[in-house]
């Protein structure tokens, strides 16, 4: 198992630490409710050093990543970042990811912890075609999240950048606790706020423990993996391997709006013609209409026990105080209000598709 450069942190701090894509990591701190409630009202700390990070560059950098990614790259200019995914050959997907525009032949892509390896060979197998340099530097940056509606009042007391300068899904690259070449980006995976922090392994306690200073007075708090997938579930955000995976294709996830057909890409034939057919499954949104808590991989039933679906992510909202989930759902049965049942210790417990995101 590898670990992050924050490791000896955690366990210091008392995290409870858990395996997480070949990662030893900490799952909670102070106990997950408590994170949450944190993250939504005030900020939150997390270490996600495990997810990859590759440069891209060269004249022909933008090229191969308008073909790999399903998003319009030509949309981004220098120091704006985009969600996208990496299509398959047979309509699935290979990861979803962020670019990073760095500068004119220069992009940064973020990717899951879990895929990096694939992703790389799959860059890289159309890459021969392109030639664009490729470096994978997942082993030498670490990345910290620090979310909530206080985290950028924490963030400025340690920066000169301005962070409110920076819009949503933009970014730049300064100063951080007297540490230089720190990508600083406005984006999170909580719905809450904040910023993504990007540095070389060797400044990560320092930046850790000034964070930690800084928020003080703020009710900043250290969390984990747990709450994590608490607060992206209330947003409705996806989770590689539980809503995507290589056999759901980006407009059954509901990510039509990151593939733009009006340039070419990996199979792109493919999902026009899914768009012409129409999809026969899409990824809802649903609650619970009694008390239930849903699970990965329950059944999601008609009012006649037939199967129609699959839940991928569920939880209690610790926001709603009511079961959440996505689910795959077969037509028509996705529409907003169908009534629909989760399959519970052969209980059908009844559940209502509802418009994301849930909080």
């Amino acid at each position: 198992m590898k670990k992050t450069a924050l490791y000896d942190k955690h366990v210091s701090l008392g995290a409870k630490i858990v395996p997480f894509a070949g990662f030893e990591m900490p799952v909670q701190y102070a106990g997950i409710n408590e994170e949450h409630f944190a993250v939504r009202e005030k900020a939150g700390m997390f270490d996600v050093s495990h997810m990859g990070q590759f440069f891209i560059e060269g004249p022909s950098a933008k090229d191969l990543l308008q073909f790999v990614t399903s998003n319009n790259v030509d949309a981004l200019e220098n120091g704006k970042a985009q969600y996208s995914c990496l299509p398959n050959e047979t309509g699935g997907i290979v990861d979803d990811l962020i670019v990073y525009k760095m500068e004119d032949e220069k992009y940064f892509v973020v990717v899951n912890a879990s895929n990096i390896d694939k992703d790389w060979n799959h860059i890289a197998q159309y890459n021969a075609k392109f030639g664009a340099k490729m470096t994978n530097a997942s082993d030498e940056m670490s990345l910290i999240a620090i979310q909530g509606p206080k985290a950028t009042e924490i963030l400025q007391k340690l920066t000169e950048t301005d962070l409110s300068a920076i819009p949503y899904y933009h970014f730049t690259v300064g100063s951080v606790a007297g540490f230089s070449d720190v990508i600083i980006s406005n984006t999170g995976y909580t719905g809450s706020g904040g910023f993504e922090i990007y540095f070389n392994n060797d400044n990560a306690e320092q930046i850790w423990d000034a964070l930690t200073e800084a928020g003080q007075d703020f009710g900043l708090i250290p969390c984990g993996l747990a709450s994590r997938d608490t607060l992206r579930l209330e947003k409705g955000f996806c989770l590689y391997g539980n809503d995507i995976n290589d056999t759901t294709s980006p407009l059954e996830a509901g990510l039509g709006w990151i593939t733009k057909f009006d340039k070419d890409f990996v199979n792109k034939a493919f999902l026009e013609n899914q768009k012409a057919e129409g999809i026969t499954k899409k990824l809802v949104g649903f609650e619970m209409l009694e008390k239930a808590i849903p699970r990965h991989d329950y059944e999601v039933v008609d009012a006649d026990g037939k199967i129609i679906g699959k839940v991928t992510s569920g939880t209690m909202s610790p926001m709603k105080k009511v079961g959440i989930g996505l689910a795959y759902v077969d037509t028509p049965n996705f529409k907003l209000d169908s009534e629909i049942f989760i399959r519970i210790r052969n209980k059908d417990i009844p559940a209502k598709v509802v418009k994301l995101p849930f909080v």
